[in-house]
């Protein structure tokens, strides 16, 4: 089983549009992202401070996963605001 070499730009960068760990990343944590805001508007309505508070520390950790991945993505060179 023989790859072929992957292509690279002018200034020596990957070219790819995305890699299945960024991909796997930002899907995922929009998912737990939605899911957290969801629940946590459901706990603040029920007055479980504890919960929204839980879950809105779960959306941020959500959030910094999906920036880091878009950040490796612009980086490779591949990304929407890429250089290469």
């Amino acid at each position: 089983m023989s790859e072929t070499p992957e292509q690279r730009s002018s200034t020596g960068k990957p070219m790819v549009t995305g890699t299945p760990r960024d991909v796997i990343h930002i899907r995922l944590a929009s998912f737990v992202l939605f899911l957290a805001v969801a629940l946590g508007v459901l706990a603040l309505v029920a007055k479980a401070t504890l919960l929204a508070v839980a879950l809105g520390v779960i959306a941020v950790i959500a959030i910094v996963d999906v920036v880091l991945a878009v950040r490796r993505q612009r980086r490779l060179g591949g990304g929407p605001r890429s250089t290469g």
